[in-house]
C-alpha cells in the first residue's frame, strides 16, 4: 500500500513539474496577445484593399462601413464588451482571439454567448496595444477575395 500512495505521489509531482515547464503560448498575429485588446477603442478609419468603397453595402449586419467610423469599442478581459456607433446604436458582444482572428458575437437581451452560434472573424492585421488594424475577407468575382480594413485607435 505505501508503494503505491509513493508512486502516486511521484507521477503526481513528475506530472506537475512537466506542466509547469511548457512554453507558454502566444497568438499567432504578430504577438498580439489579449490584454493588447482590452480597454476602450475609437474606430477611426475605414479603408479598403482589392474593393471598390460601393461593393460593400452593409457590415456586422448593422449599416454600411462609414458609419462604424468614429465608432467606439470597448473590450474587457473576460471577453465582455460593446461598441456604439456615432448615431447612438449600442450593441453588446462577446469577443475572442483564435491565432490570427479576431472573433466577435453580437449579444442580443437574454442571449448568452455560448448559446450564440453565428458571429464576425476578422484577421488581425496588428495591434500594438496603441493602434490596430483589423481586416474581415469579401468574396469578390468567384474565387478572389478583398478586405474592409478597419483601423482603430486606443482612447487615452
Amino acid at each position: 500500500m505505501k508503494r503505491i500512495i509513493t508512486l502516486a505521489l511521484v507521477m503526481s509531482a513528475f506530472a506537475l513539474l512537466i506542466s509547469s515547464c511548457s512554453a507558454t503560448k502566444s497568438v499567432v498575429n504578430g504577438g498580439s496577445t489579449r490584454s493588447k485588446f482590452v480597454g476602450k477603442w475609437t474606430l477611426t478609419d475605414v479603408g479598403y484593399e482589392r474593393l471598390v468603397e460601393a461593393a460593400v453595402q452593409t457590415v456586422f449586419d448593422q449599416g454600411p462601413p462609414a458609419s462604424f467610423v468614429n465608432s467606439t469599442w470597448e473590450f474587457t478581459n473576460s471577453g465582455n464588451g460593446s461598441y456604439t456607433i456615432s448615431d447612438g446604436t449600442a450593441q453588446k458582444i462577446y469577443w475572442s482571439l483564435n491565432g490570427d482572428a479576431f472573433q466577435f458575437k453580437k449579444i442580443f437581451e437574454g442571449d448568452k454567448a455560448k448559446n450564440v452560434a453565428e458571429g464576425y472573424s476578422l484577421q488581425v492585421v496588428s495591434n500594438d496595444g496603441t493602434n490596430m488594424k483589423l481586416k474581415a475577407p469579401i468574396t469578390i468575382s468567384g474565387n478572389s477575395t478583398g478586405y474592409v480594413v478597419y483601423t482603430f485607435s486606443k482612447n487615452k
